[in-house]
């Protein structure tokens, strides 16, 4: 099959290469042989495999399988196929025919295109080499641009440095004529005082770097400073001597050299020797006057302090009947409050720390003596301090605005001016505290200095953070050596030498109690660990001093009456100006109600000692589960339920008497009456329990046992309502 397959192509083959050269005439070009090269079977070089290969490949070719798989014939198929390309040639030559005017049109349209592009080629070459010569012509101008530009920068730059030079050596007329005829305070003056130093600093550079010009305006320039530097001097000293003058109120000059800072600073550029004796007077000006201000104002303050104040016996623990003792003043003879201090109550005083009063404005000696008014030592430390410390800040501020001046120098400079001023202020309240007995106004003076040192931080102002740590570095001990000698005072009073007892509140407690509110709450704005350490000793003295006091009286109930009436006070007046967690409230809270407790119980034994004295055996036998010994007390349960029911109501309005009779605060004995009531209900109401014991239960007596709601009825009438 496959050899009649190669035979049948081989056929094709020639019959197709005849037909080619019939129809297209037997021109001479077209009778050359064929290149068949490789296809050349007639060569020594064809190969059959190779052709084999040719075969198979047509084989598979899906007209040849659907022609050798339907059994056509090959040879009239090829003749077909023939017949139909003869047919297409001669069509297609018809179309030729046809379109030969078209065809010779467009003929005619490609030849003159071609002249068109050939003209176009001959434009576009000169054009091309015009932009090269153009190019080049562009490349040399732009060589020729950079050159020039960068001469005209350098002559600029040679412009511009030859103008400074020239505008800082040449010494304008506007200049000469200000700085020699025009006052001071003009507003030209400072302007032409402000060129002319730029133009004396630009002199001097231009000749560190060996300017010759320089000669020439080095003359000039000397003659305008000198003449500027001794107009300046005379005003500023002008400035500075009127400070001096009686009455002077010496912020208003320093207001106006602040305006003229440059002054100064143009001096320390140019002629320092000026600048320092400029400086200098004003530091021995200002000195001597805060000195004589701070003297005057410190002497006549203090003619306005209460005439009697604290002395050494004027402690805690003194005897009631001392000279100074302020409660026995304000029993016996009321003082006029504008004449006297107050010792261990703080009343009023503490507002002194209040944000409003602490920078209220300065006390007025003479306005205050004029209206007979006297303050705490406390109020004219305030004041003192206030205005130092009002005054300290802004010449602090003027010191580094004014001398140009910041951190070490800013703080000597200060110093120079106020240190004398401040070791006055330190020597007069050293010698004041070595006399000084009143804890609370060293006290609140310690809290004063505290808030005006935040001040002075906020201000910006360091300058006085020693000053502060000196005046507490004296304040601390002092007030700690008054403290330590209250408790002292405590610790050392003997009792028996107090005359007679009393089961009201003792006035030692009072003091304390007062004393120790008045610390705490002022602690309470600034809280300070080391002050809660010495009231917690003096804490310690008062509760041992209460006991002792309390072991003089004979019986148990008027040594807690006393003790529950000094517990109470304490605890009422901490709790008026301290906060309810605080320590020593808490301490007292517990100390009251467990002595509340012990009274009750002793309270209520004498009436119903019988009734506790059974609840508690009955309860224990039948905890112990030996309920029966029960039945033997018949006659006594019986006795107790009786005994009740007669003198119940008459007992409890004895017991409430007693207890308003033994209590000076009606508030408190009216809880103590409410308690006791309470724990008598529950008493009752543990004996009915214990009577409903099967051993209990059929005694005749208990229909005579009162009922509970009934007993709580009748003993709310009994409760007092203040």
């Amino acid at each position: 099959m496959a050899a009649a397959a190669r035979e049948l192509v081989l056929r094709a083959g020639a019959s197709d290469m005849e037909e080619e050269e019939g129809p297209l005439g037997g021109g001479p070009d077209l009778q050359e042989p064929l290149q068949l090269g490789v296809l050349d079977i007639t060569s020594d070089e064809f190969i059959l495999d190779e052709v084999d290969v040719h075969i198979q490949a047509n084989l598979e070719d899906e007209l040849v399988k659907e022609a050798l798989k339907t059994g056509v014939d090959i040879r009239h198929y090829s003749k077909q196929v023939e017949l139909e390309l003869q047919q297409i040639e001669q069509k297609s030559i018809r179309d030729y025919i046809q379109e030969s005017e078209n065809i010779a049109s467009l003929h005619n349209q490609i030849t003159a295109c071609d002249a068109v592009l050939e003209r176009m080629e001959q434009m576009l070459g000169a054009f091309q080499s015009d932009l090269s010569s153009i190019s080049s012509e562009i490349r040399t101008l732009q060589e020729q641009s950079g050159a020039m530009n960068i001469r005209l920068r350098n002559r600029q730059a040679v412009r511009g440095k030859l103008g400074e030079l020239v505008d800082g050596l040449v010494v304008p007329t506007a200049l000469v004529t200000a700085i020699l005829e025009a006052p001071v305070t003009e507003p030209r003056f400072l302007e032409q005082l402000q060129e002319l130093d730029a133009k004396a600093a630009a002199v001097r550079e231009q000749e560190a770097r060996g300017t010759a010009a320089c000669a020439d305006v080095r003359g000039v320039l000397d003659r305008l400073r000198v003449k500027a530097v001794t107009k300046i001097r005379e005003f500023i000293l002008q400035k500075i001597y009127s400070f001096r003058k009686p009455m002077t109120n010496y912020q208003i000059p320093q207001t106006a050299l602040l305006k003229y800072r440059f002054f100064y600073q143009f001096l320390l550029g140019n002629e320092r020797a000026t600048a320092k004796e400029i400086r200098d007077e004003y530091v021995e000006t200002l000195s001597k006057i805060y000195l004589s201000y701070y003297r005057s104002y410190l002497g006549r303050l203090m003619k306005v302090q209460y005439e009697e104040v604290a002395e050494k016996d004027d402690l805690m623990g003194v005897e009631d009947t001392a000279k100074k003792d302020i409660l026995e003043l304000t029993w016996a003879r009321p003082p006029s409050l504008r004449s006297r201090n107050t010792i261990f109550t703080l009343g009023t005083r503490g507002s002194v720390i209040s944000p409003t009063e602490l920078e209220a404005p300065i006390l007025v000696p003479h306005t205050a003596q004029r209206g007979e008014q006297r303050y705490p030592f406390e109020a004219l430390f305030r004041s003192q301090h206030y205005a130092l410390l009002d005054n300290s800040c802004r010449e602090y501020l003027f010191i580094c605005e004014f001398f140009v001046v910041s951190g070490t120098a800013a703080h000597d400079l200060f110093h120079a001016v106020m240190g004398r001023t401040l070791s006055m202020t330190l020597k007069h309240l050293e010698s004041y505290l070595a006399d000084c007995y009143d804890a609370i106004a060293v006290f609140l003076c310690i809290h004063i200095v505290l808030r005006f040192r935040n001040i002075a931080t906020k201000r910006d102002v360091p300058a006085l953070d020693r000053y502060w740590e000196q005046v507490l570095a004296l304040l601390w001990p002092r007030f700690e050596l008054i403290l330590e000698m209250n408790v002292q005072s405590v610790r050392s009073t003997d009792p028996q030498r107090l005359g007679g007892l009393d089961t009201r509140p003792h006035y030692i407690t009072r003091r304390y109690a007062e004393f120790s509110s008045a610390l705490v709450s002022i602690n309470q704005t600034f809280p300070n660990e080391r002050t809660m350490q010495l009231l917690g000793q003096l804490q310690v003295e008062v509760e041992n001093f209460v006991l002792r006091v309390a072991a003089e009286f004979s019986s148990r109930k008027e040594q807690l009456v006393f003790l529950i009436n000094n517990y109470d006070m304490m605890l009422g007046v901490l709790m008026e100006r301290a906060a309810d967690d605080s320590k020593e409230v808490e301490g007292f809270q517990q100390l009251l109600n467990a002595r509340t407790q012990e009274f009750i119980e002793e309270l209520l034994s004498p009436p119903f000692g019988g009734l506790v004295a059974f609840v508690k055996e009955a309860e224990a036998l039948i905890e112990r589960g030996q309920a029966e010994r029960l039945r033997g007390e018949e006659a006594r349960v019986t006795q107790l339920i009786r005994g009740f029911g007669s003198s119940w109501k008459s007992s409890v309005e004895s017991l409430s008497q007693d207890v308003m009779r033994s209590f000076t605060n009606f508030r408190n004995g009216t809880s103590i009456i409410q308690g006791a009531l309470t724990q008598l209900i529950q008493l009752y109401h543990r004996f009915h329990r214990v009577l409903s014991q099967p051993q209990l239960r059929a005694l005749p007596a208990r229909a005579e046992l009162i009922n509970i709601h009934h007993l709580m009825v009748e003993l709310k009438k009994h409760k007092p309502n203040f």
